[in-house]
């Protein structure tokens, strides 16, 4: 098995990609609007996935946020709020707020459960800034600390409860940056003290099963690296100072925060700690290069891999039903 997780092309499974896949044997999958029209091809796209690796608890992620980032859309399925409608909420009935965020993770894992998919890359926990680049603002769970934590507990326990495996991301904070890895490196210059405030949802979800790293520079931790390729920030601050030892993938690796070729980032990114790389986009040249470049994956990363999976159960709840609970919590704002 190679330490990666890659895109497809399109809604199903082309000749080349299945016999490349069954030859390099990735760790999962992750699909995007490309890959999706229905429920019916969904479901027959992931036992597709399925079938050629032999495994049933394969890793197939998508970014099933809500609001602005949702693979899967209306009228197929229903439109779930992003991190800032809970955080509204937070602000007048914290409970209420807490249960919200619950029991949509619920339905949102419920709908993702029906199709065959294992892993959203869901929750959030960077606290944001004033400055923070709008592509986390629009997604974020707050400005607190203690409130991002809290909502994202229940975020992991709701699609826990609908069998599906969450992912806390950006690690170990993307709220200060004030550009978007999509388009550009953010440099962050705060100091050590300061970042403690970045690093304490992570700090106190590091029990999570997987988490997903941040493509930023910390200047206080590792001038010269962004965090996916930095052994001291995954090491020195994930592994060690944050407390997490579930499985660690990057984000993206064809964003435009790391320069290289895709093999040369995906190496490096290995190289520095992380468990997986992703890559995104089904590109068969990139995906070949990444291939040759990575060897097989580390024992230790596919037992974390193992675990992660492992912890799904079987889905329970009703997806009208929660959503109906949702939406009177959430009208309280």
């Amino acid at each position: 098995m190679k330490p990666v997780i890659f895109g497809l092309a399109g809604p199903t499974l082309s000749a080349d990609e299945r016999a490349f896949f069954r030859d390099v044997e990735p760790a999962g999958y992750i699909l995007f609007k490309r890959n999706i029209e229905n429920r019916t091809q969904l479901r027959g796209l992931s036992d597709d996935l399925r079938d050629l690796a032999g495994r049933d608890d394969l890793a197939i992620l998508i970014d099933q946020e809500g609001g602005r980032v949702a693979r899967m859309q209306p009228p197929e399925w229903p439109a779930f709020p992003a991190g800032p409608a809970f955080d509204a909420l937070y602000e007048i009935a914290p409970s209420s707020a807490i249960e919200a965020a619950r029991a949509n993770a619920q339905a949102i894992g419920l709908t993702l459960a029906e199709v065959g998919i294992t892993v959203d890359c869901l929750p959030l926990l960077d606290v944001a800034q004033v400055d923070t680049t709008e592509a986390i603002t629009t997604r974020a769970l707050g400005r607190e600390p203690m409130r991002v934590a809290a909502l994202g507990r229940a975020i992991l326990d709701g699609l826990a409860a609908a069998g599906v495996v969450g992912v806390v991301k950006h690690m170990p904070g993307h709220g200060r940056a004030q550009l978007d890895t999509h388009l550009a490196l953010p440099t962050v210059t705060a100091s050590d003290a300061e970042l403690e405030i970045d690093i304490e949802p992570f700090r106190t979800l590091n029990r999570a099963p997987m988490g997903m790293t941040a493509h930023i520079v910390f200047q206080a931790w590792d001038a010269e690296r962004p965090a996916t390729l930095s052994p001291i920030v995954i090491e020195g601050i994930i592994r060690q100072r944050i407390g997490f030892d579930g499985l660690l993938m990057t984000d993206d690796i064809d964003m435009k925060a790391l320069s290289g070729t895709p093999g040369e980032k995906a190496a490096g990114a290995i190289a520095a700690g992380c468990d997986l790389v992703l890559d995104c986009w089904g590109r068969m040249d990139e995906m070949i290069e990444i291939a040759r470049r990575l060897g097989e994956i580390a024992p230790k990363s596919r037992d974390r891999l193992d675990r992660a999976m492992a912890s799904r159960q079987a889905p329970q709840g009703d997806l009208a039903d929660l959503i109906a609970k949702r939406d009177a919590l959430l009208a309280l704002v």
